[in-house]
């Protein structure tokens, strides 16, 4: 039995949950229908070229959960979980759980999505364990800062490492599926990386390093 660890946006699901998030959001229009859409999609372009700013795209990202109720934010999600989440789902990706589900392994999620978006989504995929950027939390309410180290580039690996402290656990064996090359981090760590439908960067990376690139796409 290893642990097994799965990148979620763009290899378990075929899309991006924090940009369809904020897709979604412009749909409610809970968010500002220029400004927002603008920063969305540059903070993407970012994302994909490996120069975000985490702390920026934070800063827009989690100010609509502090500026809605939970009770609004609740029934937001349920509506994105079958309209965006849902369809993007890969059987492939599904299949793949099931077989290291099967062979005793320890499954993880390691995202640089926050936990309000993607918690719902571990729990349908029946992956127990989530590391995930957390957004605060006081009085019951988001405040639109983040809590603790984001799990983003070096802040997987760092993430990690204490939460393997936490379970007792250990990397010997361990995998590690992902598309993205700002996952170069966890890649380099671990026994088993695997290039999961890459982008070119990671792609190019793992020709040379001989990884093992495979395509969860039908």
């Amino acid at each position: 039995m290893s642990l097994a660890i799965f990148d979620l946006d763009n290899t378990l699901l075929s899309i991006d949950s924090d940009h369809a998030w904020g897709e979604f959001l412009l749909e409610q229009g809970a968010v500002d229908p220029i400004a927002y859409r603008e920063a969305n999609e540059r903070f993407m372009a970012d994302y994909n070229a490996g120069t975000l700013d985490m702390a920026a795209f934070l800063e827009m990202a989690l100010k609509p959960l502090a500026d809605n109720s939970p009770e609004q934010l609740s029934a937001w999600h349920q509506q994105f979980m079958v309209s965006k989440i849902e369809p993007n789902i890969l059987p492939k990706a599904e299949e793949l759980l099931a077989r290291h589900r099967t062979k005793g392994d320890t499954l993880l999620i390691i995202t640089a999505t926050n936990r309000f978006i993607t918690a719902p989504i571990a729990e349908r995929l029946g992956v127990d364990h989530l590391i995930a950027v957390n957004p605060e939390v006081k009085n019951g309410r988001y405040t639109g800062r983040v809590s603790g180290i984001p799990s983003y580039r070096e802040g997987k690996v760092t993430r990690l490492e204490k939460w393997l402290e936490d379970q007792d656990l250990t990397m010997e064996g361990a995998w590690f599926y992902s598309d993205s090359h700002n996952d170069l981090p966890l890649l380099e760590i671990v026994e088993h990386p695997v290039a999961v439908d890459p982008d070119d960067t990671l792609r190019e990376i793992a020709k040379e390093r001989q990884w093992r690139i495979m395509s969860l796409r039908d």
